[in-house]
């Protein structure tokens, strides 16, 4: 168990960078706030069907309400704020960036509400991380487009304050129940939101067609399910401000899979980058030696 358990940072890094596949083949054919909405739904239904055929105990109200504000954090305001400013214009790049301040607010939400010790070489493995991502995104830079208003920055940095604050809030709150019950209830209050947003917003308008059929079923079952999964074990048993440094490496593995999949441009400098950003990583995950004091816990 403890091998198969050391390789969950791995495999979530991986599914979660492909997200930009479900994004980049969904946008031309629903807005973003529906397409959320319905993938939302549809996850918190399967879901829901795991937990019968798991015969899971549920979650005590409590619980589920706690889920479901981690959920309107960690899915509405996150992912809606970042499809919003995608579809808007914004460069997948650049907002890719500025969610790459993601584990640095995070340890310092970790800091102050879960009560972590941040140890100095913590902190440069996230500064060194963060360079290693903008390295990596550099060269997506150069075109930046019209998209960039005050509305499509002030959206992704939205999304960072959401996920920052829904997984400190999920790991306070929302982590000591059954996994996958809760993670139900987190997609109900994602859909919640999305779905106030989509009938405020939008018209609702949605073409079917193969490509998204496509990203839906995989934004629901690679992503909501698989990776988003990983990610609740992860902060369930791990620190915050080691999880989040993952986040560095997911520009890095899209790069390459973007290469791999679809030719785009992967140069020297790229590369250099993503060895800055997992020399980060492996700063930012360092476990203290021995003689370290016993880092702080957070009281529940």
């Amino acid at each position: 168990m403890h091998s198969i358990k050391r390789l969950i940072p791995a495999s979530f890094v991986v599914l979660w960078a492909t997200g930009f596949i479900g994004a980049r083949y969904a946008m031309p054919w629903a807005e973003p706030f529906t397409f959320l909405a319905v993938r939302f739904v549809l996850a918190a239904i399967l879901l829901g069907g795991l937990t019968i055929m798991l015969g899971s105990k549920g979650a005590t109200r409590a619980e589920a309400l706690h889920a479901m504000g981690a959920g309107v954090l960690m899915h509405g305001v996150y992912l809606g704020a970042v499809f919003w400013a995608i579809h808007r214009g914004m460069p997948a790049g650049l907002s890719a960036l500025i969610v790459g301040l993601q584990p640095l607010i995070t340890a310092v939400l970790a800091g102050r509400f879960l009560g972590e010790a941040i140890l100095p070489r913590h902190w440069a493995g996230l500064a060194v991380g963060l360079l290693g991502v903008v390295i990596v995104l550099w060269p997506k830079l150069g075109a930046l487009g019209g998209g960039v208003t005050a509305a499509t920055l002030t959206a992704s940095l939205v999304s960072v304050l959401g996920m920052s604050a829904g997984t400190i809030w999920q790991k306070r709150f929302a982590s000591g129940g059954d996994l996958v019950a809760a993670t139900m209830w987190q997609y109900v209050g994602g859909a919640a939101l999305m779905a106030l947003a989509s009938l405020a917003f939008e018209t609702r308008t949605v073409t079917i067609n193969g490509e998204l059929i496509f990203a839906m079923a995989w934004l629901v079952l690679v992503l909501s399910i698989g990776a988003i999964f990983l990610l609740m074990v992860m902060i369930r048993d791990g620190e915050m401000s080691k999880v989040a440094s993952l986040f560095y490496l997911v520009p890095a593995v899209t790069a390459v899979i973007a290469w791999a999949l679809f030719g785009e441009q992967l140069n020297l400098v790229q590369i250099v980058g993503m060895a800055i950003a997992t020399l980060g990583v492996g700063l930012a995950t360092a476990q203290p030696t021995r003689n370290q004091p016993t880092r702080a816990r957070a009281s529940r």
